[in-house]
């Protein structure tokens, strides 16, 4: 069925991107690319949102929106809280698995309890109650520090001796922060479908960590998917995945991030539930080893909204894509 043969029971897709948090031109990106590939199969508008409100003009009764807001406002629950209050259907985690996804320490407490290894950490608000001598004991010297509830690798830091955290502590504003041992290692990223774990990722930055610049700067970082892998090491990086995404309660899909050490022990870094979804973003890479298109993987990743919406106006069917 095209766009032009869908009858008035059928819904239309509104695409949420933008937002008001440091990721925004990020989403803004994504929020294209999305609208554009759905568009080819179903009737669509894209909403640019710059206030963390809700537009008043989405209709419950005939419309589905897919959040593409990646951070503030998009996947910290803000949002579905106010789409589950206004009764319209989404795509993605739902409230309380966004706001503790976005909390990386509660994601790793839920992760841990799943039998998934995680990196050891410490959590705190005000950097000047912070006893450097007392961190480094506990955690060693090599170190990352990053914020509790940003995505996209924003503000991350390495650090490395208690003279440089020093340093970094005396320059943080309040906040919250997160301080964790700095494990070395290949980092990997895998995406999750529902129950249909996707191919892993080997995310390489050139000269440091993968933060915003290396991530978003063209050329500074290489990607390897396939991964190279024992079929073991993939087999369990896969299971962690699996059970990183149920713990966590997320719905639709998400990607979870690992780093894998020298003795193939793999490691739980956190876990995105509004991933970049631009054609060169890590889901679609991810995505792409089980053979998935840019546009097959958007029209999979609504599917799971299309038959909430259908079950709650007993309609009968959606159309599919091949």
């Amino acid at each position: 069925m095209t766009v032009n043969e869908m009858t008035h029971d059928f819904p239309k897709i509104v695409v949420l991107s933008g937002g008001t948090g440091s990721e925004r031109e990020v989403s803004l990106t994504s929020g294209r690319a999305l609208a554009s590939a759905l568009a080819k199969t179903y009737p669509l508008r894209h909403i640019e949102i710059s206030e963390k409100h809700l537009p008043k003009e989405i209709n419950p009764e005939k419309e589905i929106v897919f959040p593409i807001i990646h951070g503030e406002f998009g996947e910290d629950g803000d949002l579905q809280h106010l789409l589950d209050l206004a009764g319209i259907e989404y795509a993605g985690s739902g409230e309380d698995s966004s706001r503790l996804c976005m909390n990386k320490e509660l994601a790793k407490r839920e992760v841990l309890k799943a039998g998934v290894p995680v990196p050891k950490g410490i959590y705190f608000e005000d950097s000047r109650k912070c006893d450097v001598e007392e961190i480094v004991a506990s955690l060693g010297s090599e170190l990352i520090l990053k914020p509790l509830n940003q995505g996209s690798s924003v503000y991350l830091q390495a650090i490395e001796g208690a003279d440089e955290l020093s340093e970094k502590l005396k320059e943080l504003p309040l906040g919250k922060w997160l301080l964790e041992v700095r494990l070395q290692g290949r980092e990997l990223t895998v995406g999750v479908l529902e129950d249909e774990v996707l191919g892993i990722v080997e995310v390489i930055p050139q000269g440091g960590i993968y933060d915003y610049q290396r991530k978003y700067t063209a050329g500074s970082t290489e990607y390897r998917y396939p991964a190279a892998l024992d079929p073991k090491v993939e087999s369990k990086i896969k299971e962690f995945a699996r059970l990183s995404f149920q713990s966590c309660r997320c719905r639709d899909f998400a990607r979870v991030d690992f780093i894998l050490n020298e003795n193939g022990h793999a490691s739980f870094l956190e876990i995105n539930t509004l991933p970049g979804l631009t054609p060169t973003s890590l889901l679609p890479k991810s995505a792409s080893i089980e053979g998935y298109s840019f546009e097959q993987l958007t029209n999979r990743l609504l599917q799971p909204a299309l038959q909430r919406f259908l079950q709650s106006f007993h309609l009968s069917s959606f159309p599919q894509t091949d």
